[in-house]
């Protein structure tokens, strides 16, 4: 269980507890008691990624939220770390720090792999998945960035790497939605805290993971509650790739109109809700 010794107390926002396990940066909100949400953000991301959606699931939930390897206040392995489950890995040790037995986990663009490696890891912990923003394959990427290319090269992408800018992130960031949002800072701070090496490495790992097999067929033989959000107008993932999980026995695939990449930015009202829905139905009985 939770050691209160280490643990930072606030009642602002409604956290319960922060603290460092496993080299990841963890923060935990709403009752002890009540049952158990993981969030976990995607690539070059932060825990702060989902400050749009705590608030509806705090009410009711007990939501832990994490900053993978390499980002937000979590410190870059010295030694590689960053493939798929090594990072699940280390958020299996958050879970059993905390003494959580069972849990819904939830992950956003690369930390629905994330989220799928634990699953695969924890069958007997993790009672349900929601995949938001994800796409199934490699295949249903659309273009990558010539910009995300050159990072990826030796030499030159160090040199673009140091050259970011806040002004060039925030667009960047805004070019990935459907609808005109507002970048938060915490958007722009988390990457420009990140490391190169650790972006490259992240990025490696992402598409080994992907490329060895498509998340559908991961998750069939799970028989795990699925829901898939996706939106509408994803310019990341061809929105229309969202239907390969329906080979998954009863997964849930909601399509949200007008909506990009950002999902839990563009539309907070309806992720929460349909969150918490799917929540609330997978963990009857179960806590």
């Amino acid at each position: 269980m939770l050691d209160p010794r280490s643990v930072r107390q606030r009642e602002a926002g409604g956290v319960m507890a922060e603290f460092h396990e496993a080299g990841v940066h963890t923060v935990v909100s709403g009752p002890e008691q009540a049952p158990a949400v993981l969030l976990i953000h995607g690539s070059a991301g932060s825990l702060e990624h989902w400050d749009p959606v705590v608030p509806a699931l705090a009410e009711a939930f007990r939501v832990i939220r994490v900053d993978l390897p390499g980002c937000g206040r979590s410190p870059a392995p010295k030694n590689g770390g960053f493939a798929v489950p090594e990072q699940a890995a280390r958020v299996e040790a958050v879970l059993d720090r905390l003494g959580v037995e069972r849990v819904t986990v939830v992950g956003h663009s690369s930390g629905c792999m994330v989220a799928t490696a634990l699953a695969e890891r924890r069958t007997g912990t993790v009672t349900a998945v929601v995949l938001i923003a994800m796409g199934p394959d490699l295949n249903a990427q659309t273009a990558e960035l010539p910009l995300v290319r050159l990072l990826l090269l030796p030499f030159v992408g160090p040199l673009l790497w140091r050259l970011r800018t806040p002004d060039a992130l925030r667009g960047a960031a805004a070019a990935s939605a459907a609808r005109p949002v507002e970048i938060p800072d915490s958007y722009v701070e988390a990457t420009l805290a990140m490391t190169h090496r650790a972006f490259v490495g992240t990025m490696r790992g992402n598409q080994e993971y992907l490329g060895q097999r498509p998340l559908p067929e991961r998750h069939a033989p799970l028989g795990l509650p699925l829901l898939v959000l996706f939106g509408a107008e994803d310019p990341r993932w061809r929105p229309s790739s969202a239907q390969t999980y329906r080979a998954v026995p009863g997964a849930r695939i909601e399509l949200l109109p007008g909506v990009g990449h950002l999902v839990m930015l563009e539309a907070p009202e309806e992720t929460g809700a349909l969150l918490r829905e799917f929540i609330a139905a997978a963990t009857a009985g179960t806590n």
